[in-house]
């Protein structure tokens, strides 16, 4: 009966996260322009298709397998038999692998914001198989799987690490490689605002990924139990996200005298994703503080990305990387006692006596996780743009992504009115 329940509840919350794709179709469709509109959101659908395989191949064997040691998780591959419940288990094996799948997904989903708008399709196909088979079920074995740093006591509850500073290096990876989009910055190295064509479609994508961050991280617990203890998870999560959205509006505001919508929408992301790690671990007053800071440094990060000539056109690295370091460190600060008992996992912060040791263990955890994910990612993509190339020509990217990859229009409509350029005719919008 138990185990029925815990499926019930694990298999809703890996619908939740499997949903924020939809989330992030909206927010980088919309954070882009038009004319890569449809290339953008079909993509998602398509490496979304490529991770479940390389996920049921070898990606969870690697994290989870039955014969792993500290370093990689090993055996169980090519569909195992996930029709055997062994004892002890708390939720059936299939839907386990289908939450830990949605987990996957997500993290290539933060990493393709290094992408938007100048890479070819083929190498998202074919980065998607290297991430979901090296790059991230090393990371997630390491913590999550009962690698190295799990038996340190590395606390990263629902995946600010493993999730979103993972996806966010291999973002810095690949914008580094393809340089920035044409026309983004001046011969004296002074960006050009590139504005996404539909910011209703970025909201509506950001409050999508806000509801579907609830089976992100409530669903986390895995067991149901009485409801408490995801309740509680939920509320921080929800505080956390309330505050990074007012701080990151309000210092927008401030520094520069208007309200700016964009920054407010990554500060809630940032508070969502910064508070991800924490959650199960952090008082709601400790949530609110994590989320203040998050909206914050989002707003310094977004702005010193720029200023390095680093083009990221979803904010990929303000709004998962820096914020998913914060929402990492804050555990080593506020964990509490009480939590860190039940969860199980780690020690207390150093507000509640644990002295620096957490706070150690997160730093490490950073620092490895961030490397092995930033130095993978670029070698795997180093090696494509030496051979087969990872972006499209300077004529493509002018066209549109829609057309030049595609050979269709993801709006024909407006696209192709009288006033608007035909395919085969520079754009340069």
């Amino acid at each position: 009966m138990e185990i029925g329940v815990n499926g019930i509840w694990t298999m809703l919350a890996a619908i939740l996260v499997l949903f924020m794709q939809c989330g992030f179709i909206m927010l980088e469709a919309g954070s882009t322009r038009m004319k890569n509109a449809g290339h953008v959101a079909g993509k998602t659908i398509f490496t979304v298709g490529i991770v479940s395989l390389v996920f049921w191949a070898v990606g969870y064997a690697l994290i989870f397998g039955s014969q792993g040691g500290s370093l990689i998780g090993w055996g169980d591959y090519f569909g195992f038999n996930m029709m055997e419940v062994k004892e002890g288990s708390s939720v059936a094996p299939t839907v386990m692998f289908i939450f830990q799948l949605s987990f996957a997904a997500i993290s290539m989903s933060v990493a393709w914001g290094g992408f938007a708008e100048r890479a070819k399709l083929s190498a998202y196909l074919i980065f998607a198989v290297f991430f979901s088979a090296i790059v991230y079920p090393v990371i997630a074995h390491w913590i999550w799987g009962g690698g190295w740093l799990a038996e340190h006591g590395k606390q990263d509850f629902a995946g600010s690490t493993v999730v979103h500073l993972t996806g966010a290096m291999a973002a810095l990876a690949a914008t580094l490689l393809l340089k920035p989009r044409i026309g983004k910055y001046n011969k004296n190295g002074t960006p050009n605002d590139i504005p996404g064509h539909n910011q209703v479609f970025t909201t509506l994508g950001v409050m999508i990924l806000w509801i579907g961050w609830f089976g992100f991280n409530a669903g986390s617990t895995i067991t149901a139990g009485d409801g408490s203890f995801f309740g509680f998870i939920a509320v921080n999560t929800q505080l956390g996200a309330a505050a990074a959205a007012v701080a990151a509006l309000i210092v927008s505001w401030m520094v520069t005298g208007k309200g700016d919508v964009v920054t407010m929408l990554n500060g809630a992301l940032a508070g969502l994703v910064a508070i991800t790690a924490s959650c199960a671990f952090v008082e709601p007053w400790a949530a609110i503080v994590i989320g203040l800071v998050a909206g914050v440094i989002v707003f310094a990060s977004m702005r010193f990305f720029e200023k390095l000539r680093i083009d990221d056109p979803i904010y990929a690295l303000s709004a998962h990387g820096v914020a998913g370091v914060w929402g990492t460190l804050s555990n080593g600060f506020f964990a509490t006692p009480e939590l860190v008992e039940k969860v199980g996992v780690g020690k207390p912060g150093l507000l509640y006596g644990g002295g620096f040791e957490q706070l150690g263990v997160q730093a490490l955890g950073i620092v490895v996780c961030g490397a092995f994910a930033f130095i993978v990612s670029y070698i795997i993509l180093y090696v494509m743009k030496a051979t087969i190339g990872i972006r499209v020509t300077e004529e493509e990217e002018m066209i549109g992504l829609d057309v030049s990859e595609h050979g269709s229009y993801g709006y024909p409509e407006q696209l192709k009115s009288p006033a608007a350029p035909q395919p085969g005719v520079l754009v340069k919008n």
